[in-house]
């Protein structure tokens, strides 16, 4: 299969799902000439013309609103937000109608949605532009929220995502865009609401999404050097929630770290360990540990931004002190 990137494997879903649904469209801000703020949308609208990609004015409550509007009149829009942070300007659209058109018009009527966002820190873009507001999303029932972490499930999900009749949003982490693996050519799709074992073990189960699933590889690179093999189970998507494989992989290892990059009260992990906890409590040799970001706004300052975001060394850590209170 051929290596690109992250950005190269967003486009290419872009690019194929227009080429086979002409009411896919889409918008927003700088997606036409600048090919949107990470380049993903790049040459698009010279092959699909200006009525199938479009600029939007700097306003994310009319990208919002434009996107539920068009989905109910029949069209399968893909509204790009710079980043997350800006979604709490389209929060009313996304959470008030998109989310509740099918429940509130009793199945008459759907929503099929998708909105592309930028998450995460790590790039230095200080404390407004670098947050995780994925759980707020996840949060509510009548969406979907997916967060690839390979150029392959990028693709797979985004292509999905177009297709499902839900609103969905597909969250994507700033760094990364220049990520390189095998992504299969043509008709190649994820499962929304499907987790993935992206590493085998049979000590500790390591559960991650987004870019912190890299983190959780990494770690296990690191923890196999000391003798110890870690299973990395990688969400996908947080809502809807794929618990079975989370549980299939604890009730094997016996033992559970999860990691997230957001602030750890009330985050992803808390939920994940709390089923743990409910349906595989009988499995645990140790209690269920969760590393995450530090409860701050997050820094511009290079070294504290580092410190402020989950990496291998601290899931090692975790890990090690897990094991060692238990006699791993």
């Amino acid at each position: 299969m051929p290596m690109i990137t992250y950005r190269e494997a967003l486009h290419q879903a872009l690019r194929e799902e227009m080429s086979r649904d002409e009411r896919v469209v889409v918008f927003g801000e700088d997606v036409v000439a600048y090919g949107g703020a990470y380049g993903v949308t790049s040459g698009l609208a010279k092959d699909f013309g200006d009525h199938r990609i479009m600029d939007t004015p700097i306003a994310e409550g009319v990208i919002g609103g434009a996107a539920v509007g068009a989905a109910m009149g029949g069209l399968r829009p893909v509204a790009e937000l710079m980043t997350i942070n800006f979604a709490l300007l389209a929060s009313d659209a996304l959470i008030n109608h998109a989310a509740k058109v099918l429940h509130m018009f009793g199945g008459q009527m759907s929503v099929p949605l998708v909105v592309r966002m930028v998450g995460g820190g790590g790039a230095q873009l200080a404390s407004t532009h670098s947050q995780s507001f994925e759980v707020m999303f996840a949060h509510v029932p009548g969406l979907k929220v997916v967060t690839p972490a390979t150029p392959a499930d990028a693709k797979g999900l985004l292509k999905s995502a177009i297709r499902d009749d839900d609103p969905v949003l597909c969250i994507e982490h700033a760094l990364l865009y220049r990520v390189r693996g095998e992504v299969p050519e043509g008709e190649f799709l994820v499962s929304l609401g499907k987790a993935e074992v992206k590493r085998e073990g049979k000590d500790i189960t390591l559960v991650a999404y987004s870019r912190m699933t890299l983190v959780a590889l990494e770690a296990a690179d690191r923890l196999r050097e000391e003798g110890i093999e870690a299973e990395v189970v990688d969400l996908r998507s947080l809502r809807p929630l794929d618990m079975e494989t989370v549980l299939a992989s604890v009730r094997k290892t016996n033992r559970a770290v999860t990691i997230e990059e957001t602030w750890r009260t009330y985050g992803i992990g808390a939920e994940v360990a709390s089923r743990i906890q409910e349906e595989a409590f009988d499995y645990l040799d140790a209690p269920i540990q969760r590393v995450a970001g530090v409860e701050v706004p997050i820094p511009y300052a290079k070294h504290l931004e580092q410190a402020a975001i989950p990496d291998a060394k601290r899931v090692v850590e975790a890990v090690k002190q897990l094991l060692v209170r238990t006699g791993g």
